[in-house]
């Protein structure tokens, strides 16, 4: 077989899979209003896209940008400020506020929020002078671990009550996307989105490095400063609707790596994002039409991305 059919192959084997997935989800176990049943499954089978959709691209591009594959963007601390922001809102006005508060003010103020932190971040470290990617990450690992210390710390001094409601709140949920939020999802995805296609040509280049993409005429420091941004809006996105996410992304773009046998990105974006769909609404189709188990999905979902980062710690994989 030549050697480009493989991806096509497998392209077109997860397309399939993807459909065949969407499909069980929304037909199964359905009775009676045929038009209700649809409507409200579609909403989420829509929700569970977005996320697959911006896990996926985010994942990819990171470590394109970082030139490793054992990296995601949670690593630059956006599951740790987010749950600072629900500690301290808890921590400030109690666990009633934020139980009342609307979804809408809710994700408005996380979306802002982490996409603020990230495009600082970038803006401080990255922009200015002659300071690198790998400081960059390292920096993002530290306020990362302060933002998890002064959670803790808030959290200490909580009524018992209210931290285990907000400990309830910190475990991602691929089964409550809350449907009134996927317009301006939508919005803020496709922006990116579009972003990220107008300058999707330098993908394959960026990935040789700093030095030989500016050898090749890349406008590096520009491209990379533009793909972060996009990152930090699909990341927030994701974090907002469905709570933190460790290892999906490790574990989607690791497999496209596997069955597709090549980096390049007009094979592994697309194979990423299929194969998040099928671990989304696949799991989620088995897990309460077919199992009736009401295992949360996020809980398998991080057990198998964390046996995949073993694993590629003992391969070697971190450069």
């Amino acid at each position: 077989m030549p050697r480009l059919d493989r991806p096509i192959l497998v392209l077109a084997i997860l397309a399939a899979l993807a459909l065949l997935s969407i499909a069980a989800f929304m037909t199964l176990g359905v009775r009676g209003n045929w038009p209700f049943v649809l409507e409200y499954r579609g909403r989420k089978v829509l929700g569970l896209m977005l996320v697959a959709w911006c896990v996926g691209v985010s994942t990819v591009l990171f470590q394109t940008v970082t030139g490793n594959r054992i990296l995601t963007p949670s690593i630059m601390g956006f599951d740790a400020l987010f749950v600072l922001i629900r500690t301290a809102v808890v921590f400030f006005f109690g666990f009633g506020v934020l139980a009342t508060l609307p979804d809408q003010a809710q994700f408005g103020a996380e979306v802002l929020a982490m996409t603020g932190f990230a495009v600082l971040l970038f803006q401080w470290l990255f922009l200015r002078g002659q300071r690198s990617l790998h400081l960059m990450v390292l920096v993002g690992i530290v306020f990362g671990v302060l933002f998890r210390n002064l959670s803790a710390f808030m959290q200490r001094m909580l009524d018992p009550v209210e931290f285990q409601s907000l400990q309830d709140s910190f475990f991602a949920s691929f089964g409550r996307i809350d449907p009134t939020l996927l317009g301006v999802s939508l919005l803020l995805v496709a922006g990116a989105s579009l972003a990220a296609w107008r300058i999707s040509h330098a993908f394959d280049v960026l990935i040789l490095g700093r030095e030989q993409a500016i050898s090749l005429g890349v406008p590096y420091r520009r491209m990379v400063a533009a793909i972060l941004c996009i990152i930090a809006v699909l990341v927030a996105v994701a974090t907002a609707l469905v709570g933190p996410v460790t290892f999906f992304g490790l574990l989607v773009v690791s497999l496209a790596h596997v069955l597709c046998g090549t980096g390049r990105h007009r094979y592994i974006l697309p194979a990423s994002v299929l194969l998040g769909i099928i671990c989304l609404v696949g799991g989620q189709t088995l897990l309460e039409r077919v199992f009736a188990f009401d295992t949360a999905l996020s809980i398998i979902i991080e057990f198998l991305g964390g046996l995949i980062f073993i694993i590629l710690l003992i391969r070697g994989a971190a450069r």
